[in-house]
């Protein structure tokens, strides 16, 4: 966007907020003698009871059904559009992260927890679909900024999203609605309400949604990233008396689409050091595997639109040394699967165009999510009341999509062609016909000429809470709210990663005698077979699709985490009225959370002997399956709370007005990172990683002032907060695994909140929020994209194949193994080895010896988990003073709509403006983690008839057809580390009408 436009929307945000804040001069002129009415009010259960929102002494945003069709919020993800302080982004994997004042989801793991509690009807749920499905039969979304210590307690430090839907009603009502727009958007809603009876009723609602892809592919030239999903609910309320009700809610959503889960891949491609120290680089298969693959660049330039250097990838390099023979023409060459000196994304480049994508691959979405909640209400007396919430939910996710979203040149070699045998005999298709014209047939991808990659997320959740509440509402000065509560909470997430490089490796390089060309050994895939010498290792290669994956292969990455929650509660919170002006709130909670994680090591290319003798080739102790080890277990009491004190003053200036100042402790369980492989350490040894992770705490000052004025037409809310944050989680990829790490932070920040009813029919609305966020002073982490900081004496080199992740060693040692020129494979695998534990030089042979021995050839003596840094990982990036990722300093909307009078119907026009300032994706605030700020606008125009019931009414969101970089997840180091970016939709204009009955 260019600076002058960025400029001119600034402009005309900061005219009109500042018209909203001189409200009272501005009625004077405008308003005349026209009747202006007040601002509704919303009636909020923030603190679990009816209250309206200016009584509340908590930082909280409500939006009433008709403000979210004003809005034109239909989904969660949306909601960032209208709170100060929010911000949304999608994930990597099957999770999204709402942060709100700086605090998020930035810990990925199945036994991690959200920061930001998101409810049904007042339910937290685990896993949920509240941020991809569309809102139905809303009665109102509460947003409570802040940690709720009290009464939502665990897992909201960052506060707390409550959506609460439409219920039964004694009276007879319903509702059609239908939608068209570009992309071929369909949408539909329905919704009736009928009283059986006088004291039962039933309600039911749903909602369809399909839309065409909003990115082109232009490999397989098809739209994709579409929409086709369903939302139904059925309620049933009962009250026979005024002693007792209860009400019993189903809601079901069903997605099956193309839909996928993350943008583009960006890369600034690596090509590798020419020179190390004062040698030069000569050999082009050297030069690759010193690259990382990606350069830590920004994401805003066009070198960013590269392809990662592919000749870096270990599976590359292993898929060069599966041999089909001598060719005829000359018996000292062999022939190679994949030519391993060269990478396979050699010129290839993408469009500058965030929409449009090349892939081979295209993606595929299912989700199922089900939600069953009973609630009761005794009434013991009329000033105390029982009230009991049960909750039952059950979600299912399968999403596969691309993993490396670069379409590859043509890599394999045509194994038909004529050979000789070891005789000198000519055949055809002499040894293993691997790639028959040029093609591999992966079990799971199919087959391709080019190296293709998917990744698939499969997540299997249930939940059980019981919730009970003791409640009063005594006329004195003095009341109270007393509960506990229990949860019950399983999940299994399964992440794979396919590339049809791997399965060409399990398949025709493990299963074949070590140190034996296939012309000379016997190619099989069937790892018991009576032909197979029984010291042979094999690795098992699952043969069935990926939509019904057995799951128990080696020739894929498996991430298998399967955990269980059990939580329990007891809390409570009294309410003095100290004088009528002044009431003391006074809060507290304990938690008892339990977790038992089991741990499924990964198995990616792991093998193992049939005699059960040690494994000389992978380090594999199995050669299918992934067997558990055993579980952990952890658990942690919290004591969490919340001291209020608000005062309603009796001002000349204002009609009502509230002041609060508040002390609250939020906390957050812990959790267990995701195994890493299980290898054998004789044979490679890992880089140190912590295998767990700390529970989050928070100390959060605030204070704050809600005000109405002009006869309610004037409402100006507004408050400052502090947050001492300890052990904030967060994650990158390390090991192929998600390994999060704990930071300690300050956060401090400002918000205001304005409605201003100019007129009866103009209105005028909105938000600004300032936040600060810094990393404690001596924190520090290892950057994957940086691991040397700098530091010339220490050079990146690229692992073994089983080994993920990057290292650094010395770089006159690496000068010295390149200096000696021993050939490229020599050097290669002494460079391997200088990778931390990697024992064997080159563990498939065992022939060759151990690495440590082998370095006297050189003439020094190495041990990269003793004597790097941090066993070979890299040096610590110092992060104090950094911004926590996703904490943009400024958040700005307003919106303004006007209603006409246009012959009995009211003709209203709306606009809306959200501006949000630059941020950072990752903790470490280097250019490639940058985000830039962005903007999105929105114009709306509904003609409605009272009398009638009838609803006409157009929209276009995104009206600048903006594409911003809204945040970036970065992969891991063995495919090259690029970055997955997100971003917003695109232009979309849409045309409805909806009928009231």
């Amino acid at each position: 966007m260019a600076t002058s436009v960025v400029h001119a929307r600034l402009a005309a945000t900061v005219s009109v907020i500042a018209l909203s804040m001189a409200a009272p001069s501005l009625a004077q002129t405008a308003g005349g003698n026209e009747p202006v009415s007040a601002v509704d009010d919303i009636i909020v259960t923030a603190q679990k009871r009816e209250e309206s929102i200016q009584d509340v002494p908590i930082a909280v945003s409500a939006f009433s059904a008709e403000n979210l069709d004003a809005l034109k919020i239909e989904g969660g993800s949306e909601l960032m559009r209208a709170i100060p302080n929010v911000s949304f982004s999608k994930s990597n994997f099957s999770m999204y992260n709402f942060s709100i004042r700086g605090i998020g989801t930035k810990a990925i793991s199945a036994s991690s927890d959200p920061a930001v509690a998101v409810s049904f009807n007042n339910t937290p749920l685990t896993r949920n679909r509240l941020f991809e499905q569309e809102y139905l039969d809303v009665n109102r979304v509460e947003v409570l900024r802040g940690p709720q210590g009290t009464l939502y307690g665990r897992n909201a430090t960052g506060g707390v999203v409550n959506m609460i839907p439409n219920l039964p009603q004694p009276d007879f009502d319903a509702m059609i609605k239908a939608e068209v727009g570009n992309y071929g958007t369909m949408r539909g809603q329905m919704m009736v309400n009928i009283p059986l009876t006088d004291t039962f009723w039933v309600r039911g609602a749903a909602s369809v949604t399909k839309r065409d892809g909003f990115d082109y592919n232009t490999f397989t030239e098809r739209d994709v990233n579409n929409r086709d999903l369903f939302t139904t609910r059925l309620s049933a309320a009962w009250e026979p008396n005024d002693r007792f009700n209860a009400n019993l809610i189903w809601e079901h959503f069903g997605e099956d689409d193309e839909r996928s889960r993350t943008g583009k891949q960006l890369c600034t491609k690596d090509p590798g050091p020419t020179r190390i120290g004062n040698t030069a680089i000569t050999s082009s298969l050297v030069q690759n595997r010193l690259s990382q693959g990606c350069l830590p660049r920004t994401l805003f330039s066009d070198a960013a639109y590269d392809s990662p250097n592919g000749g870096a990838f270990g599976h590359v390099f292993m898929a060069g040394s599966i041999q089909y023979g001598r060719p005829a023409t000359n018996r000292l060459t062999t022939i190679s699967a994949v030519d391993y000196r060269v990478d396979p994304y050699a010129g290839v480049t993408q469009s500058r165009d965030l929409r449009e994508i090349a892939s081979a691959y295209d993606p595929k979405f299912r989700a199922e999510n089900d939600v069953v909640q009973l609630n009761m209400e005794f009434k013991l007396s009329d000033t105390l009341s029982l009230i009991s919430q049960t909750a039952y939910a059950k979600d299912d996710f399968w999403s596969t999509q691309d993993y490396n979203r670069f379409v590859s040149n043509p890599i394999f070699a045509d194994s038909t062609q004529a050979f000789v045998d070891p005789r000198g005999r000519p055949v055809v298709g002499g040894g293993a016909n691997v790639t028959p014209g040029g093609v591999y047939t992966d079990p799971q991808l199919g087959p391709s000429s080019r190296m293709i990659s998917a990744d698939l997320s499969v997540s299997d959740n249930r939940q059980w809470s019981q919730e009970l509440r003791l409640q009063s509402s005594y006329d004195g000065n003095f009341n109270f709210s007393l509960g506990a509560n229990y949860l019950d909470f399983k999940t299994e997430d399964n992440y794979y990663v396919f590339n049809n490089l791997f399965s060409l490796i399990a398949e025709y390089f493990y299963n074949v005698n070590p140190g034996v060309t296939l012309t000379q050994g016997l190619v099989t895939q069937n790892c018991d077979s009576t032909n197979v010498t029984r010291w042979k290792e094999c690795v098992y290669v699952d043969r069935t699709p990926i939509s019904q994956l057995a799951g128990d292969g080696h020739n894929y990455f498996r991430s298998k985490n399967a955990v269980k929650v059990r939580s329990w509660a007891l809390f409570g919170e009294g309410y003095w009225d100290l004088r009528p002006d002044l009431r003391l709130t006074v809060g507290l909670r304990y938690t008892d959370d339990q977790k038992i994680t089991t741990p499924y090591p990964s198995q990616l290319l792991m093998g193992a002997t049939l005699d059960g003798s040690e494994s000389v080739q992978s380090g594999g102790y199995v050669s299918q399956g992934y067997p558990a080890q055993p579980d952990v277990k952890q658990s942690w009491g919290a004591m969490t709370g919340r001291f209020v004190l608000d005062w309603k003053p009796d001002l000349s200036f204002t009609d009502d007005t509230l002041i609060y100042a508040s002390y609250a402790r939020g906390y957050k369980g812990g959790g267990t990172n995701p195994p890493r492989v299980d290898i054998n350490p004789k044979v490679i040894q890992y880089q140190p990683l912590a295998e767990d992770f700390d529970p989050e705490y928070v100390n959060a000052f605030e204070i704050g002032s809600k005000n109405t004025f002009h006869d309610g037409r004037f409402r100006l809310n507004a408050n400052a907060f502090y947050y001492d944050y300890k052990d904030y989680q967060v994650s990158q990829i390390v090991d192929r695994i998600s390994l999060n790490e704990n930071f300690d932070a300050k956060i401090w920040g400002v918000e205001l909140e304005g409605i201003f009813h100019v007129t009866e029919r103009f209105r005028v609305d909105s938000n600004i929020g300032y936040l600060n966020t810094r990393i404690g002073d001596g924190e520090g982490s290892i950057d994957v994209m940086n691991r040397t900081q700098g530091n010339a004496d220490w050079t990146v080199l690229r692992p073994w194949v089983q080994v993920p992740s990057n290292c650094i060693a010395p770089t006159k040692h690496v000068e010295t193994i390149i200096k000696a020129n021993r050939g490229d494979d020599a050097t290669l695998f002494a460079l391997q080895g200088l990778c931390s534990g990697s024992k064997r030089y080159g563990s498939f042979n065992p022939a060759f010896e151990t690495f440590l021995p082998l370095y006297s050839m050189y003439g020094f003596t190495y041990d990269g988990l003793t004597e790097a840094p941090n066993g070979g990982r890299g040096f610590m990036a110092d992060l104090g003073g950094n911004e926590l990722p996703n904490s943009p300093n400024w958040t700005v909307n307003v919106g303004a709509q006007y209603t006409f009078l246009v012959g009995g119907w009211d003709l209203t026009v709306r606009g809306d403006y959200y501006w949000q300032d630059r941020s950072y994706a990752r903790i470490f605030n280097t250019e490639y983690d940058q985000l830039k700020a962005w903007d999105n606008a929105n114009i709306s125009v509904s003609l409605e008839n009272a009398s009638r019931d009838l609803i006409f009414s157009a929209y276009v969101k995104n009206v600048f057809d903006e594409t911003p970089i809204t945040d970036m997840f970065t992969n891991s180091d063995d495919t090259g580390l690029t970055a997955n970016v997100f971003t917003l939709d695109p232009r979309l204009f849409a045309f409805s009408v909806r009928k009231l009955f």
